[in-house]
C-alpha cells in the first residue's frame, strides 16, 4: 500500500484528489497539508511514502519544502503537481530532489500511475516539460556535458536522450548503428544507476549536466 500525503492550499483540489485516490486499492491518503510548513510537520506524523506537492503555497513554497524533505527523509518520494510550466520551477524542483514533475492539466489516470512510478523508485516528467528542456538545450548546444565518468560518445548520446530522441534517431544523428546506441544507453544507465530515460533526464538536471534556463 502506497501511503500518500496531499500538499496543496486549495481544499477543493485536495478533496477531489482524495476522492480519486480512494478508488485505488494500492493508494491510501494518510494526510493533507495546506502550506509548506504544514507539509513538513505532517510528514513527521504521517510518514508517507509519497508526497504529492504543489509549488505555489504560503510561507514555504513547494520547491523549498521538497529540498527540506529530501534532506531530512532521503527515502521519501516527492511528486510535484503544479500549474507552473515555467522552466525555472521545473529545473529548481528537480535539483532539489523531486522525483517527478506533472502539470495539473494531466489526466487523473496519469497522476495515479505517476504516484505508483515514483513509489517504485522511478521518475516521471510531464511531456511538455521535457519539450521545454529540449528547446532550451537546442539553444545552448555549445555548452557540453561535463562528467568525467562518461566517454565523449556517451556524452553525445546523453544529450540526445535529454532531447528525447529515440534510439533510431540517435543512430541517425551520430551515424552509428542502433545496436551501438543501445550499448551506450545501457552504459549510461549503469553509470548513473537509473532504469529509465526520465531518470536520465532528471539525473542530468540534478547534476547540472545541462544548462539552467534563466528566470523568466
Amino acid at each position: 500500500m502506497i501511503k500518500l500525503l496531499l500538499v496543496d492550499d486549495h481544499a477543493v483540489l485536495r478533496d477531489g484528489l482524495r476522492n480519486i485516490f480512494e478508488l485505488e486499492d494500492d493508494i491510501t491518503v494518510v494526510g493533507e497539508a495546506v502550506s509548506g510548513e504544514d507539509a513538513i510537520e505532517k510528514v513527521k506524523t504521517c510518514q508517507p511514502d509519497v508526497v504529492l506537492m504543489d509549488i505555489n503555497m504560503p510561507k514555504k513554497n513547494g520547491v523549498e519544502v521538497t529540498g527540506i524533505l529530501k534532506k531530512q527523509y532521503p527515502g521519501i518520494k516527492v511528486l510535484v503537481l503544479t500549474m507552473h510550466s515555467h522552466d525555472e520551477f521545473f529545473m529548481a524542483a528537480i535539483r532539489e530532489g523531486a522525483d517527478g514533475y506533472l502539470l495539473k492539466d494531466a489526466p487523473s489516470n496519469q497522476v495515479i500511475e505517476a504516484i505508483r512510478t515514483v513509489a517504485r523508485g522511478e521518475s516521471v516528467i510531464h511531456p511538455s516539460m521535457t519539450k521545454k528542456l529540449l528547446s532550451f538545450h537546442q539553444q545552448n548546444q555549445q555548452e557540453q556535458v561535463q562528467d568525467s565518468s562518461l566517454t565523449e560518445r556517451e556524452r553525445e548520446v546523453l544529450m540526445c536522450l535529454v532531447e528525447g530522441l529515440s534510439n533510431k534517431e540517435i543512430a541517425e544523428r551520430l551515424f552509428i548503428s542502433d545496436k551501438t546506441v543501445k550499448i551506450h544507453v545501457s552504459k549510461i544507465f549503469k553509470k548513473f544507476d537509473v532504469k529509465s530515460r526520465s531518470q536520465v533526464v532528471i539525473y542530468a538536471v540534478q547534476k547540472q549536466l545541462v544548462p539552467m534556463p534563466p528566470a523568466n
